[in-house]
């Protein structure tokens, strides 16, 4: 079982994300990755969000659990404490993949999220809801 650690990054009423071109298929996903050998879930989503995006995250609390395929994606709610949006150096980045397709970091506004195939959709339906009425006590766990 591959462990993913990804991160909600809100700023003015957008939400960082990644969009997408993965064969005929076009979605936004959270920013994240695998967790390495010897890491915690916070260190990892804090890795990616610097190889993703180019920006240095304090992680304020866990916000979901998701089992996806068998596999467990952890999420966490980030504030951004340096670096520069867009400047991110994962390998992911460069050239148009055809097997991996591309990485596209991009703000959207959270009057669009739902309107988008932002994924995994219960996050993005439990964040644009909790940023309205605010961010349950505990971790929710999602099934998709």
């Amino acid at each position: 079982m591959r462990i993913r650690a990804g991160c909600i990054l809100i700023e003015d009423n957008k939400l960082a994300l990644i969009e997408r071109h993965r064969g005929d298929r076009h979605y936004f996903s959270f920013p994240g990755g695998g967790v390495d050998k010897g890491e915690s879930y916070e260190q990892a989503a804090a890795r990616e969000m610097e190889e993703e995006l180019g920006l240095r995250v304090k992680v304020l609390r866990k916000v979901a659990d998701v089992h996806f395929q068998g596999n467990l994606q952890v999420y966490f709610l980030v504030e951004k404490i340096g670096g520069e949006f867009g400047t991110g150096t994962g390998e992911e980045f460069g050239e148009f993949n055809p097997v991996h397709g591309s990485y596209q970091p991009i703000w959207m506004e959270l009057s669009e999220v739902l309107n988008n195939n932002v994924l995994p959709r219960e996050l993005a339906e439990l964040t644009v809801q909790s940023v309205k009425e605010g961010w349950p006590v505990g971790a929710v766990i999602i099934i998709e």
